[in-house]
């Protein structure tokens, strides 16, 4: 069994002891995504802005790599 960490510059790093995704024989085990900002690590206000910023961090993640 391969495993290989994922991470993006393009999304938050993750704030515990995990990755932000791992990738085990060709399935994707992401973590959940929050609504932070990657510039500054900061909490977007409101929660259409949270919503938006963790679908994009969510495709920073799963996306081609950067």
């Amino acid at each position: 069994m391969s495993r290989k960490a994922v991470a993006s510059p393009d999304a938050p790093a993750a704030i515990g002891p995990y990755s932000q995704a791992i990738e085990i024989d060709g399935f994707v085990f992401c973590s959940g995504q929050l609504g932070l900002d990657p510039a500054t690590g900061g909490l977007l206000e409101g929660v259409e802005n949270q919503t938006e910023r963790a679908l994009l961090n969510l495709e920073a993640v799963l996306g081609p790599p950067a």
